[in-house]
């Protein structure tokens, strides 16, 4: 039997049973990870896996159940019908109805068939070029690379009967630099849907260049002065309005943007996009984990905030639609609210700067490579207080690097305070920002 088939027989057989709505997840995966040290193989697993769930509603009731074993249909099935039985009824349960996949490219065949020792040589390739950008790189801590083929299919009883295949290639490094008694720690990755969208030898470069700059690094006397978020860190700080943007979060009281749509919480120079149809991005599908077409939307234009992001039951409880951010942690979870690809956008190209002009616009600024404790800000509150280190920039030019800085304040203020977006979009995983700029900012040392 197919895999539709024998989506189709479960549902089927969850109807016969009495469920009023049913819906089938199948997920099915192919990974090679390698971790290469000293040019040799340090780690290599090679793994398939397969695994389906069947959400089912009974009088407003929500069952559940999944395995990964196909000759547990009738296990599952009941299992599912059953819990059913046993919580509370909730008006807002329901699934989606069928609607039409987006359109979008995100699947190579290069990836799905790449050969161990193929995948082998590229991976060793960060090492390689990381230790031959400067004789400074003493030890390589990380030197990770993975090749992933996902296959998703979803079907539900009012009609949702989509699949699409998918590949990943994630690469990450962690390299360690030393001058005299000072050493330093550099980091970088990189992913796409595509293998040639990966550069292997340009992310080794890129951690080794991200230590060797803050080699030397010196403490820096209290001020207020600009501050520019290089990319990297930007993203960290996006991670922040993902939580905020979820319409499960603004139900539940979690989100500092609750009860602010139509308001203005940001600086009007960006707009903030959730894009799942994205040309190779890692957040982008045809469909949402629910079977929900994936689509474009600005949850924030011009520091307005014009909506959140939902799922099927955020958005009934709500009285809107879904915007199609239905996630999955796999198969044996349920649905809940999460981003597709979020990023940053300039709202108009007259605020877009490179960032040597970003640097020569102030007459002095610290440029932040590396933030700790971002995860740790208040998504109720907004506030926050991280380490950071960095550049110090005085007329144009890096005058010293600088290392444990603070800088803290309300995520909001902060974004609001938004002067610059740089031309340097990047994307780490499904998160993407250029460098910002933002006006004077107190910086503690």
């Amino acid at each position: 039997m197919s895999e539709k088939g024998f989506a189709e027989d479960i549902i089927h057989r969850a109807v016969m049973k009495g469920a009023d709505e049913a819906e089938v997840y199948i997920k099915s995966s192919k990974k090679l990870s390698i971790e290469i040290k000293d040019q040799k193989i340090d780690a290599l697993e090679s793994s398939n896996s397969v695994g389906y769930s069947l959400r089912v509603l009974k009088d407003r009731r929500l069952g559940f159940s999944y395995s990964t074993d196909r000759g547990e249909i009738s296990s599952v099935v009941d299992k599912a019908v059953e819990s059913a039985k046993w919580v509370d009824t909730d008006e807002y349960l329901e699934l989606p109805v069928a609607s039409e996949p987006g359109k979008v490219e995100i699947f190579d065949p290069e990836i799905s068939s790449i050969k161990e020792e193929e995948a082998v040589r590229k991976v060793s390739i960060l090492e390689k070029t990381a230790y031959e950008t400067d004789t400074r790189v003493k030890n390589i801590r990380k030197a990770r690379g993975s090749f992933l083929q996902t296959d998703i299919i979803i079907l539900n009883s009012k009609g949702v009967d989509s699949q699409y295949n998918s590949t990943t290639c994630m690469v990450q490094i962690m390299v360690l630099v030393e001058e005299g008694n000072d050493n330093q720690m550099g980091w970088y990755l990189s992913g796409s849907r595509f293998l040639n969208e990966v550069s292997f030898d340009e992310v080794g470069r890129n951690a080794a260049r991200r230590a060797l700059q803050l080699l030397g690094s010196k403490r820096m006397n209290s001020q207020k002065a600009h501050i520019v978020l290089d990319n990297i860190v930007a993203n960290e700080f996006m991670e922040i309005f993902a939580s905020l943007l979820s319409s499960e979060n603004v139900q539940k009281g979690k989100s500092l943007l609750s009860g602010k749509l139509g308001e203005k919480v940001i600086s009007q120079k960006i707009n903030i996009i959730d894009n799942g149809l994205l040309h190779g991005k890692l957040g982008s599908s045809p469909i949402d984990d629910e079977g929900v077409s994936s689509r474009n939307k600005s949850p924030i234009r011009e520091g307005v905030l014009l909506g959140y992001l939902y799922n099927t039951y955020t958005a009934k409880k709500e009285g809107v639609s879904s915007t199609g951010n239905a996630v999955r942690r796999g198969f044996s979870g349920l649905p809940s609210v999460g981003i597709s690809n979020l990023y940053i956008d300039a709202a108009s190209k007259i605020n877009i700067m490179s960032l040597r002009e970003i640097f020569k616009s102030v007459d002095k600024c610290l440029y932040v490579t590396e933030a700790m404790g971002v995860h740790t800000a208040n998504p109720v509150s907004g506030e926050f207080s991280i380490g950071v280190s960095g550049l110090w920039i005085e007329n144009g030019e890096i005058a010293f690097p600088v290392k444990e800085a603070v800088i803290s304040g309300n995520i909001l203020s902060l974004f609001e305070n938004i002067e610059a977006v740089g031309d340097d979009m990047m994307f780490f995983g499904n998160i993407g920002s250029p460098s910002l700029l933002f006006g004077p900012t107190d910086i503690s040392a």
